[in-house]
């Protein structure tokens, strides 16, 4: 590396205190197998859990834990307290007008599919269309594919340029009388691309048609007000955000969530039951068949209260300071190719070594002890458009250092040394 790029790669000064809050993750603390301090970059899979809602969830287990909604001793009415506590704490989180908006979900996997039948079996039929775009996960994609097979409705899809953004151009012309949907990612879990989405959102309502967001990759990174952004379904997944597996949210604005079908039958989603007649319940309780993940949605209520505190902001500035750095880091070594260079990008670094193939990659780097994502990332069309099978993805969260982004540059290099 010339002295030019050293000097242009030089680590920023920041305001933001990383060690305070690395403080709050044990996991953070432990030493790799291979006897390397864990450099945790795979936060796009899933984030870690700071101790506050480790201990939430602790407390919940310990000390509160019944069934919700129908009992009437004092543990259950704890717990449905604290449940419905956890809903108000999303509903403040996404600044959605109302807490029913709200449903819990297993993951964003479970809303949209919630959405492609609930939503889907009411206002889609033959000859419709809805729009995705090139950069979905396949929970974003399968889903309205299955829907449409059933259906006999039609699946388009946006384009995106070489840098990976959308091109919203082509976006407007998708539209058509038969559009019922249109579901986008807010940002791209392969590649980073933050898209326009309030600009996507005008733009589908100005042809009359209701529109989902994909927030998996975006709330942890950024603040999101369902309200300002006037979208009409919005989906994110707990253990993303530094909460637990097992939970998601689906936001709906009440008008279209009262007039969907539920996904699922059983208990707690009725009113009434007879053999001859279910009333179901009101929203969001009709979505939410049998017992659902309680302990889990506590602490998901904690953690986002936690992301809150340190202040969402703040978490964009840092981590777009840490993507500015690992981008000019890895881009002054010769031989790795970084794929996403969209103007927009959350803090995500997908990118290829020499020929050396992905999953390998990934191995050596875990020998140094630093922890990246291999593989198609579960957007097998996203590297269909670029002629690649895979890539290696580093993704950061607020607790990651620019010393890990010097780590992981070395260890690339060393990689390029075993394959020389």
């Amino acid at each position: 590396m010339t002295a030019a790029n050293a000097l242009k790669t030089a680590a920023p000064t920041s305001t933001f205190d990383v060690e305070r809050y690395r403080a709050d993750f044990p996991i953070l603390a432990n030493v790799h197998p291979h006897g390397k301090p864990l450099i945790y970059l795979d936060n796009g899979a899933s984030s870690q859990m700071p101790q506050q809602v480790i201990d939430r969830l602790v407390r919940y287990q310990t000390h509160e834990h019944a069934n919700i909604h129908r009992g009437v001793h004092t543990l259950s009415e704890t717990a449905t307290r604290a449940y419905e506590h956890a809903r108000k704490q999303v509903q403040h989180f996404l600044n959605a007008k109302e807490d029913r908006e709200i449903v819990f979900t297993s993951n964003v996997t479970d809303s949209i599919n919630l959405v492609a039948h609930g939503f889907g079996r009411a206002f889609v039929g033959e000859g419709d269309e809805v729009i995705i775009t090139h950069l979905e996960h396949h929970a974003n994609i399968v889903p309205w594919q299955m829907l449409c097979e059933e259906k006999g409705a039609k699946l388009k899809v946006v384009p995106i340029d070489d840098s990976g953004a959308l091109i919203l151009e082509a976006y407007e012309k998708l539209f058509s009388p038969r559009t019922k949907l249109v579901s986008v990612t807010h940002v791209s879990n392969a590649l980073g691309t933050i898209n326009p989405v309030k600009e996507m959102i005008e733009i589908a309502h100005r042809h009359g048609v209701p529109i989902m967001i994909d927030g998996a990759q975006a709330v942890q990174h950024m603040p999101v007000d369902v309200q300002a952004l006037d979208c009409d379904f919005y989906a994110f997944t707990g253990h993303k955000v530094f909460g637990p597996t097992g939970i998601g949210v689906l936001y709906g604005k009440a008008e279209w969530l009262n007039k969907m079908k539920p996904f699922r039958g059983g208990g707690d989603m009725i009113l009434s039951v007879t053999f001859e007649k279910t009333t179901y319940n009101a929203i969001p309780f009709k979505f939410e068949a049998g017992t659902p993940p309680i302990a889990q949605a506590i602490a998901l209520g904690e953690a986002v209260e936690y992301v809150q505190r340190i202040g969402l902001d703040r978490i964009a500035a840092h981590e777009h300071d840490l993507l500015t750095y690992a981008t000019e880091r890895l881009q002054a070594i010769d031989g790795v190719r970084i794929y996403g260079t969209a103007q927009q990008k959350a803090a995500v670094v997908s990118f290829y070594v020499n020929d050396v193939h992905p999953h390998d990659v990934g191995t050596l780097l875990n020998e140094e002890g630093v922890a990246v994502r291999t593989g198609h990332h579960c957007a097998q069309p996203v590297m269909q458009r670029f002629g690649i099978p895979a890539t290696a993805r580093a993704s950061f969260a607020f607790y990651n250092k620019f010393e890990e982004v010097d780590a992981l540059a070395a260890a690339i290099r060393k990689v390029q040394k075993l394959f020389a």
